[in-house]
C-alpha cells in the first residue's frame, strides 16, 4: 500500500521568515513542501517566483511539489526543473494543448500533475490520466489561502479514484484547499491520499503537533 502525503502549503506561512517555515517542516512528518505558483492573470493574486524557489532549495531537500497557477505555464517548465523542483503541476485550465505541457514536464525530468478548479468535471482528465503521477484537486477557488472547503469535492474524488482504477493506473489524487484534521480522514476514505494544508498547519499554535495529527490521519 503507497504511503499517504502530507505537503504544508508554504503559500500560508510568514513570507519575512521562510526559513522558519522550511525548518519547521523538515523537523515535522510532512512528506512533501507544497509551492503555490501564481502570477495575478489565472488567478487574482500573486505569490512568489524562481528566486524564493532557489532559496528554498538551498536550504532543504524536501520534495518539492510545486503547483503553478498560472497562464502558458510551458514557458516556465525548464526554469523549474533547473531549480530542483519534483513535480510540476498544470492547470487543465491553463493549457491549450495540455498533452505537449505534460510531454514538456516529462522531457525535463520531472513528475506531472494536473490540477482542475472546483467547476471543472474530472471527466475531462480521461484522455490524459495515463501520461499522469498525480491529479491535484482543488478543493477552494484557487488563489487565495484560508477558503471554506467546498462540499462536492467528495463526488470527485470518488470519480476520479474510479477511472484511475478502471484504467490500473498509479495516479495520486491531491486535495487541496480547506484540509483539516476534521476532513482529512473522509478524504482518505474516498480515495484521496495526497493531502495540502496551508492555514490549518501554519496558524496552528502549534504547527509540527497539527502537521503530526494530519500525517497519523492519512495513515491510521
Amino acid at each position: 500500500m503507497k504511503k499517504n502525503i502530507i505537503a504544508p502549503s508554504l503559500l500560508a506561512a510568514y513570507f519575512a521568515d521562510l526559513t522558519s517555515a522550511i525548518t519547521l517542516c523538515q523537523k515535522s512528518k510532512a512528506d512533501w513542501l507544497h509551492l503555490d505558483i501564481m502570477d495575478g492573470v489565472f488567478v487574482p493574486n500573486i505569490s512568489f517566483g524562481m528566486p524564493v524557489i532557489k532559496s528554498i532549495k538551498k536550504q532543504t531537500d524536501m520534495f518539492m511539489d510545486t503547483h503553478l497557477m498560472i497562464v502558458d505555464p510551458d514557458r516556465y517548465t525548464k526554469t523549474f526543473a533547473d531549480l530542483g523542483v519534483h513535480l510540476l503541476t498544470v492547470h487543465y485550465e491553463a493549457c491549450t494543448h495540455l498533452h505537449r505541457s505534460i510531454q514538456l514536464i516529462r522531457e525535463n525530468g520531472m513528475q506531472a500533475g494536473v490540477a482542475i478548479n472546483p467547476h471543472t468535471p474530472v471527466s475531462l482528465l480521461e484522455p490524459i490520466l495515463s501520461e499522469l503521477d498525480l491529479v491535484c484537486l482543488m478543493s477552494v477557488n484557487p488563489g487565495f489561502g484560508g477558503q471554506k472547503f467546498i462540499i462536492n469535492t467528495y463526488d470527485k474524488i470518488v470519480k476520479l479514484k474510479a477511472m484511475i482504477k478502471d484504467k490500473n493506473l498509479n495516479v495520486r489524487i491531491e486535495i487541496d484547499g480547506g484540509v483539516t484534521d476534521e476532513n482529512l480522514e473522509k478524504l482518505k476514505q474516498h480515495g484521496a491520499d495526497t493531502f495540502v494544508a496551508g492555514s490549518h498547519v501554519f496558524g496552528a499554535k502549534n504547527p509540527i503537533k497539527t502537521i503530526e495529527k494530519l500525517y497519523t490521519i492519512a495513515n491510521g
